[in-house]
């Protein structure tokens, strides 16, 4: 009798489980659903025919107007540009700090870990009015370059102790055995530590990547010429003085979902490995 209850409180306790997961995996993808399916919606469909959880008719006009009528390609290609260009330059600098402070001792070090981690403590608004008159003064507004160093510089904290993590996982012992053998260190760095880190600057490469590609604070504040405009704040462009071209804006929404998609499925295998690395030890 008790083990007939027991099997049916765990069953119980499962099936809760299962609900819960499934309501949460609802609220998170309904978002996503609902944009989908307004960048479907024909435009005389989405103020006169209520809510409906889908369409009556359905319509790939959007996606022609967002690729062939408007300038998002222009500002696609900008933003996979900087994304890109500022997740490998982060990656490579916050490399080279994570290892330095991973593996040297050196007066300051807790000086340089603090002030990485007070940078990440500051409200963006506070430094807005500085960062802008200092990029105006380097003529690095309206420029893709400008948006390449702030994202650079913001995410390099972060990213440094992500990769100091990282190299604190892999064993001191594997390292020294390297220079044992006549190794290096640069040597038994590229032939031994940054083979088994590989997963953790996936990791890197991708949080970094769509901090870039979805920042959009920064991009209207430094960002007026048409021409350098992101992704983020080209969507902006669908909003017009009295009325909200919603059809196109979520078509442009859906299609600068797939770079993010592609980035993170080419990266997977790196990204799994990196984010479970050291959760389980033996």
């Amino acid at each position: 009798m008790v083990v007939g209850r027991s099997s049916a409180s765990r069953a119980l306790g499962t099936a809760m489980l299962y609900a819960a997961v499934l309501g949460y995996v609802v609220f998170a993808l309904f978002p996503l659903f609902w944009t989908l399916k307004i960048s479907v919606t024909p435009t005389r469909l989405l103020y006169g025919h209520g809510i409906p959880l889908w369409p009556a008719i359905t319509t790939l006009g959007n996606y022609v107007k967002v690729l062939a009528e408007s300038d998002f390609p222009h500002y696609f290609l900008n933003s996979v540009i900087v994304s890109v260009s500022t997740g490998l330059v982060v990656t490579a600098i916050a490399s080279s700090a994570g290892y330095a402070l991973s593996r040297f001792r050196f007066r300051g070090k807790g000086a340089v870990a603090f002030a990485l981690l007070l940078t990440q403590t500051f409200p963006l608004v506070m430094v807005i009015p500085p960062i802008y008159r200092i990029f105006g003064a380097l003529h690095l507004t309206d420029s893709l370059r400008g948006l390449i160093v702030i994202y650079t510089a913001f995410n390099i904290p972060f990213a440094t102790f992500l990769m100091q993590s990282f190299f604190d996982g892999v064993p001191r012992d594997l390292e020294e055995a390297a220079m044992v053998d006549g190794c290096t260190r640069l040597q038994a760095l590229r032939r031994v530590v940054l083979p088994l880190t590989l997963p953790g600057m996936g990791a890197t490469i991708g949080f970094v990547f769509t901090a870039a590609w979805s920042e959009l604070l920064f991009a209207l504040m430094l960002i007026n010429d048409d021409s350098a405009k992101t992704f983020a704040v080209g969507l902006l462009d669908f909003i017009g003085k009295f009325a909200v071209d919603w059809g196109e804006m979520m078509a442009a929404s859906v299609l600068g979902l797939v770079p993010a998609c592609l980035f993170f499925a080419l990266l997977q295998r790196y990204l799994v490995a990196g984010l479970t690395a050291g959760a389980v030890k033996g």
